[in-house]
């Protein structure tokens, strides 16, 4: 249950993860104001099952806007570390699974009134995380959302595709 002034979120973690990395995330996103509900998914056994790390689900815009104004405060930045930590490529994959090391995989923020994803992979750079408290969300339709390193923006490649067909359509209908 959520306390009283916070964000709700369910946090559903892939059961790769160590409990100390488990923490690790929640205690980050509680100094964000962040109430959490977590659920540990059991351990999948082909690679196309999960394709994420950590999913958060919660009202994506308003976490933004919350952590916006927390940017120059320790939570914000041990939240930057605790994404960082949790997807860095020294942490082992079990052996008996046939899925790509933890690493390979990103966290993902999902809004929970329209289902948009933002993609954090591991080693964004802090403008990433910087360009991101001011994303307008309502800015995309499909996503999911990614940061590209070379345009060094967050983009959906689905609403630009879409886009495009559009423009295509009208040159056509004109």
């Amino acid at each position: 249950m959520a306390d009283e002034g916070s964000l709700p979120a369910d946090i559903i973690i892939d059961g790769q993860i160590q409990a100390e990395r488990e923490d690790l995330i929640v205690r980050a996103l509680s100094g964000l104001g962040v109430s959490a509900s977590v659920r540990i998914l059991p351990t999948r056994r082909a690679v196309s099952d999960l394709q994420w790390l950590v999913l958060a689900v919660l009202p994506l815009q308003a976490f933004l806007t919350s952590i916006g104004g927390k940017m120059a405060d320790d939570a914000y930045k041990q939240f930057q570390a605790a994404v960082r930590k949790l997807l860095h490529p020294g942490q082992p994959a079990p052996a008996s699974t046939a899925l790509p090391p933890p690493a390979a995989r990103p966290m993902v923020l999902q809004d929970a009134a329209t289902g948009l994803q933002i993609i954090l992979e591991r080693d964004l750079p802090a403008k990433a995380y910087e360009d991101l408290l001011s994303l307008k969300l309502a800015s995309f339709r499909l996503g999911p959302v990614h940061y590209d390193r070379s345009q060094h923006r967050w983009r959906s490649e689905l609403d630009e595709a879409r886009a495009d067909e559009g423009a295509r359509a009208t040159d056509r209908s004109g």
